[in-house]
């Protein structure tokens, strides 16, 4: 199985996106333990101009990362419990990123960061293996016809963005 090289992320989040869909999403801990799940739902995030995006409200401390080149981690806390998992994509400069919402066997966001132990100590760190969380990809080709495009979940307050068929969902 390869890496995704850090060249795979830095392009437009709506190639990015739809890709990351049957790639393997591996945790490594310090203890050994290895973890690898099928990403099966995810979302994009596309700039300043997508008022669902974090850097809609502009450059701040939280969301700089989201400005740094495609192939670093955006982790995030909601609701002060919850940890969100983004990869970013694209140039540096333009802040897109992809939300992983689920994986083989843990549906939600917030479900897989805790049973892969992901917080906000991966957060601006590089999606390599050396960081104990990257992407594989070992050659499983998802068909266009098996993913399934609607708006993204929980974010009426975007207004028309909400309405953007910017999720991803692979039917499996």
């Amino acid at each position: 199985m390869a890496q995704l090289a850090q060249s795979f992320f830095r392009r437009p989040v709506l190639e990015v996106a739809p890709e990351l869909l049957g790639k393997q999403l591996v945790r490594s801990l310090p203890a050994g333990d290895v973890f690898r799940y099928r990403i099966t739902e995810v979302e994009a995030y596309d700039g300043s101009a997508d008022l669902a995006c974090h850097a809609s409200r502009g450059k701040t401390p939280r969301t700089a990362v989201m400005y740094e080149p495609g192939g670093v981690w955006y982790v995030y806390l909601v609701y002060g419990m919850y940890h969100m998992l983004n990869i970013v994509t694209g140039e540096s400069g333009y802040p897109a990123a992809v939300l992983i919402r689920g994986v083989e066997t843990i549906s939600g966001p917030g479900r897989l960061t805790k049973k892969l132990f992901i917080n906000k100590t991966l957060n601006q760190k590089k999606a390599i293996k050396h960081n104990g969380l990257w992407i594989e990809d070992d050659g499983l080709a998802v068909s266009a016809f098996a993913v399934t495009r609607t708006p993204r979940i929980g974010v009426a307050y975007a207004k028309e963005w909400a309405e953007k068929p910017y999720r991803f969902v692979w039917q499996t």
